[in-house]
């Protein structure tokens, strides 16, 4: 009975082993996968062609950025916006305002068009006005979204980044190890991680680095974790001691957002019980009865 025992264990860990390595071989993003195609001498996939619809969007949008040009300050912040959503590149700011200033007049020449702008003038304003609007209303919902997987991405990456440091690596080294093994499930916190190394690599002060993270993202949590290393790398004292204090505070702030969170869905759904349910309850409880007092009123009455 144990030497089957043993031999189902055997088989299940074997099984699991080559489901893992199957897993890790298809992942493209993996970074075992990675090292397992250099091992095996497999070539890597490189990266697909810029679609040729891409450069058609891009060569349209880039000169009605002209029509309307923007003010230096409405310029910057919409820079800071752009990185903060993703898009590093210096272009992703003139396709925004192209777009902006491409909506603002398609929109009203769209009510033209259908000829609804002699029925309702007032359609040519809020065209134009919901054509400037959207875009920013779209990029402002990827900020928050992005920093959102930030935030929920961060406490796994530090529990990471402690095994890496106790066993022996350095900050930068522990960093980069954490980028590349959790890029297939957080890819944006990697791709930070992966910015700040390559900014300490190219001779930046490690606390510049971590100001330029904190000031790219605008997370609290990441620019609660660059205070830290900054102190940590200022007084000495122990990387992992801090990061573990940190990855715990992280978790228990978690749990109390998820708390928060519970404890407003109550007051949230009153206003949909008040408006929905409670009136459809109420015409299934009373409108039998009230049906009933009309019928014998009107029949006393006549």
């Amino acid at each position: 009975m144990s030497a089957l025992i043993l031999l189902i264990v055997v088989g299940l860990m074997l099984a699991l082993g080559v489901f893992a390595l199957g897993a890790a071989w298809l992942m493209p993003a993996s970074g075992v996968g990675t090292r397992l195609r250099h091992m095996l001498g497999e070539p890597v996939a490189a990266p697909a062609p810029r679609p040729k619809v891409a450069a058609m969007v891009e060569a349209v949008l880039k000169p009605a950025a002209k029509l309307l040009p923007a003010s230096s300050k409405d310029s910057s912040r919409t820079r800071r916006w752009l990185i903060q959503a993703g898009f590093r590149e210096p272009q992703y700011a003139s396709l925004y305002f192209g777009l902006r200033t491409l909506l603002a007049l398609l929109l009203p020449g769209l009510v033209v068009i259908l000829g609804w702008g002699e029925r309702a003038p007032m359609l040519l304003v809020l065209g134009a006005l919901l054509g400037w609007t959207l875009p920013r209303f779209l990029l402002k919902r990827r900020v928050a979204a992005r920093a959102l997987r930030l935030r929920l991405s961060l406490p796994d990456a530090l529990d990471l980044m402690v095994i890496c440091v106790e066993a022996g690596l350095g900050l930068d080294q522990a960093l980069q190890r954490v980028a590349q093994e959790l890029k297939s499930l957080h890819p944006e916190l990697c791709g930070e991680f992966e910015l700040l190394v390559l900014e300490m690599r190219a001779g930046s002060p490690r606390s510049e680095a971590l100001r330029n993270l904190s000031q790219r993202n605008e997370v609290d949590d990441l620019r609660a974790l660059s205070a830290v290393l900054i102190q940590t790398d200022r007084f000495g004292t122990s990387v992992t001691q801090a990061l573990r204090v940190h990855s715990e505070s992280l978790r228990v702030e978690r749990r109390q957002r998820a708390e928060e969170a519970a404890a407003k869905l109550s007051i949230k759904m009153l206003p949909v019980l008040a408006l929905f349910i409670f009136p459809a309850i109420m015409i299934v409880v009373i409108g039998p009865a009230v049906l009933a007092l009309i019928r014998n009123l009107g029949a006393a009455i006549h």
